[in-house]
């Protein structure tokens, strides 16, 4: 059982994977690789906000009026 963020989207990942590969192509696949595609997406900017490189900002946010 998948327990932190990065495990739970590759699990789902490798479902959705495991559905396409079962289909022709067409709607319902091209629906699955979108799916696929916005878990990669979400690994990525996991993966990037997690970084230790990235810094968060040096001054409180400024008001915008």
């Amino acid at each position: 059982v998948p327990h932190t963020f990065e495990e739970n989207l590759a699990a789902e990942k490798a479902k959705l994977e495991a559905q396409m590969a079962l289909l022709k192509p067409g709607p319902k696949r091209e629906e699955l690789e979108k799916k696929i595609e916005q878990l990669e997406t979400a690994a990525h900017l996991n993966q990037w906000l997690t970084s230790p490189g990235l810094q968060p900002p040096a001054s409180r946010l400024k008001r915008w009026n």
